[in-house]
């Protein structure tokens, strides 16, 4: 199973995860494993009720993590060549076609969240795992991902890179990355337990090589701190709720005229790589 063969793919604000793998096994016997619901809670990441008719209701619930159910919809069931069904605001496409004495598998999974994407491909990895051990007549049994294979896809789809923006308050540089541990631990790495207050200069850990830190003019912890770094410029990090790996960091920072944005999204480039693989090593 070569994570480097999946894709993600981005067209009109929605997201296209691309994932293949080859299964030895018959098509027969793959549609009964994605479509049993006795089997799939043995991989997929939920148990799944389901009317296996297009138009068929669909249930998920995640035992421990929500009381709630999410509902979802089928919209495609071919046996034994397409199962298709929506998740909350997700679409999931499972196409088997023959290949050899096996199977190739594809699934397709539509989503908003761009920045979720790595989130969403290491855990669709480790499932497809489970499912292909599940197939061979093995207990599933895979580790679950520390952040290393998040990381990997995070680079492989470049998900770490800042855009400059056009706001009516001027130019923002922002950067917005699923990080891999809780904002806790993301808030204490950064701070090094020297607590920021309002007024006081900011930490180093929330400055970059480019942009000297100032008095701090928000502060929240763990989720928010901003602080002034010019005269005529702010710098804001918020650490939200992310994608099942930690916190969501979106980080900005505003640019009075004159300010050389290229140099700037290179030094927070650099400080959350730094940052990510602090957070990996700990």
């Amino acid at each position: 199973m070569n994570p480097h063969s999946d894709t993600l793919t981005t067209s009109d604000g929605r997201n296209a995860l691309r994932m293949e793998r080859r299964l030895a096994h018959p098509p027969e016997e793959v549609w009964s494993a994605i479509t049993d619901p006795a089997q799939l809670g043995r991989w997929f990441p939920s148990e799944v009720t389901v009317e296996l008719r297009p138009g068929g209701a669909m249930t998920f619930t995640m035992p421990g993590v929500s009381d709630v159910a999410m509902t979802g919809t089928v919209t495609d069931a071919e046996e034994p060549r397409l199962f298709a069904f929506t998740w909350g605001e997700d679409h999931l496409r499972w196409e088997i076609t023959p290949d050899g004495d096996g199977s190739l598998l594809t699934l397709v999974h539509t989503f908003g969240d761009r920045f979720g994407g790595a989130s969403f491909a290491s855990g669709w990895h480790l499932c497809l795992t489970a499912l292909s051990q599940l197939l061979d007549g093995e207990p599933p049994a895979v580790e679950r991902d520390t952040g290393e294979l998040h990381e990997a896809y995070l680079e492989q789809f470049d998900l770490g890179r800042g855009v400059v923006q056009d706001t009516p308050d001027g130019r923002q540089i922002r950067f917005e990355r699923q990080l891999v541990r809780p904002a806790g631990t993301v808030w204490a790495e950064l701070t090094s337990g020297d607590e920021p207050a309002v007024g006081g200069p900011a930490p180093a850990g929330f400055t970059a090589q480019e942009v000297p830190g100032g008095p701090v003019t928000e502060v929240r912890p763990p989720s928010v701190l901003a602080y002034r770094w010019h005269p005529e410029g702010t710098v804001r990090w918020e650490l939200g709720v992310g994608t099942g790996h930690g916190a969501r960091l979106v980080l900005t920072q505003t640019c009075p005229q004159g300010c050389d944005t290229d140099a700037a999204l290179d030094a927070w480039h650099d400080r959350i790589e730094q940052l990510a693989a602090r957070l990996l090593a700990d």
